[in-house]
């Protein structure tokens, strides 16, 4: 059976005092065992910290992006190594605003993949199409470009460590979000890809998130869907009770 996840993508937001607090009203929040594993990625900086607030909860660390190489000179990067040495789980990678802002390419970005999987971290793997892209009926071809250029060279085993995060990058921090049946269809249609590649067995046990402006207000709504399993948060995870009642939507 698919995990639900539900993953807060902080940015860069907050310094330690307020990572701190948001951590300490998440876990104030926390009142029944929710059916969604919680993750939560802070910048940089919080990540042992983040590990060591959270090391008595069920509450899994990532990091928004990590270096596709264990060491060398490679000044202000992080590698795969030194966040599983401060007990982070996951790692998001390909996020639109690393492809648009900072020129990762499908090729980094699978260098990144192999190095995150040969380090046993979870990969979050963001794929997604600009509002140009949609409005010229290219949304699939976009998508299915950036499963096969960052994802289809692991092996059959290593999707047991991968998930996916669907981002309509028109929907992310616009306030305009795709509807349940638009997301439902482009999460159909990832699961079909993965299918065609590794088999439907392999695709069914996949978890696809959808990250583009979820909230509170219609996160139940999304998560119903058939092939939505979750969510990749931004905004609203920066608020305790606005991020815990997208995990407890389910």
């Amino acid at each position: 059976m698919r995990k639900k996840i539900v993953a807060g993508n902080w940015k860069m937001n907050n310094d330690l005092a307020q990572t701190e607090e948001l951590l300490s009203s998440i876990k104030l929040q926390w009142v029944k065992e929710p059916e969604a594993t919680v993750i939560v990625a802070p910048a940089f900086t919080n990540l042992y910290h983040t590990f060591e607030s959270l090391r008595k909860t069920p509450i899994e660390v990532a990091a928004q992006n990590m270096h596709q190489s264990d060491n060398g000179a490679f000044t202000g990067e992080i590698s795969a190594k030194m966040l599983k040495s401060v007990g982070v789980r996951s790692v998001i990678l390909g996020h639109s605003e690393r492809r648009a802002l900072f020129q990762e390419t499908n090729e980094v970005l699978a260098e990144k993949v192999n190095s995150a999987l040969e380090n046993e971290l979870k990969v979050i793997f963001c794929v997604g199409e600009e509002l140009e892209e949609r409005k010229k009926g290219n949304h699939f071809e976009v998508v299915k470009n950036h499963l096969e250029g960052g994802l289809f060279h692991v092996s059959p085993e290593a999707w047991g460590h991968i998930v996916i995060a669907y981002e309509p990058v028109w929907a992310i921090g616009t306030g305009e979000t795709a509807s349940p049946e638009q997301a439902q269809e482009m999460h159909a249609f990832i699961r079909k890809t993965v299918a065609g590649e590794f088999g439907q067995e392999i695709a069914d046990e996949v978890s696809i998130l959808y990250g583009g402006s979820v909230k509170p207000s219609n996160a139940r709504e999304i998560f119903a869907k058939k092939d939505v399993d979750g969510g990749l948060i931004g905004g609203a995870s920066l608020k305790a009770e606005d991020f815990m009642a997208i995990v407890h939507s389910f």
